[in-house]
Formats: structure tokens, sequence, C-alpha cells
């Protein structure tokens, strides 16, 4: 927004407003992806998928499959400093549990 210094000549006003204004740009999104190991529980995945991407036991259900079958599946899109805590969380949670369950970030 413009911001505008009290002038009686019209003019100047007009230049400290060309001058002030910028652009905003939306922030960057980041794909959170969790990756697929032989030693975490499935169970343990969807509670992971609950807790920390706030999903339902369906749609949690869902995204352990494909973590499961595909070997990767996408836990949800945010800014990439909510990516980040969300992967550090997981991960945290995971090894504090003595799992080796790993997640990345992927640039949409």
């Amino acid at each position: 927004m413009a911001e505008f210094i009290k002038n009686t000549d019209n003019r100047n006003e007009a230049l400290i407003e060309k001058k002030t204004k910028k652009k905003l740009k939306k922030p960057s999104l980041y794909k959170v992806v969790m990756l697929n190991d032989d030693y975490t529980p499935m169970d343990f995945v969807i509670y992971l998928l609950k807790t920390f991407f706030h999903m339902n036991a369906n749609k949690a259900s869902k995204i352990m499959l494909e973590v499961h079958n595909k070997g990767a599946g996408t836990c949800g899109i945010f800014t990439l400093e909510i990516a980040e805590t969300k992967i550090l969380k997981v991960i945290d949670t995971s090894r504090k549990n003595g799992f080796p369950l790993l997640c990345t970030l992927e640039k949409v």
C-alpha cells in the first residue's frame, strides 16, 4: 500500500505513490513427500498423517497405502517454512519411536 506525505502539491504525492508501490509475489509452495521404508508400521504412518497433517482416518489410510505401494506419497502442499516444520516433526517423532521414516520436499 502506498504511503502519502501531507503536501499541498498533488504532483509530489503522485511521485511518492509510484515509488512506494511494490508488487508482492506469492510464496513458493512445496510438496511434503513421505517415503516408504521396510520398518515403519502402517499404523504409525497413519498416526503421523492424522497428527501432523490433520487428515481424517480414510484420507490417512489412502496416503499410507500410496506410500506403501508406490514408495512415496504426498502428504500436503505448504509454504517452505511450514513444510520444513512438518517434516522435522515427523522425523523427530519417528526417531523417538525407533523408526527410520523419512519425508522430503519437492517444489511445486
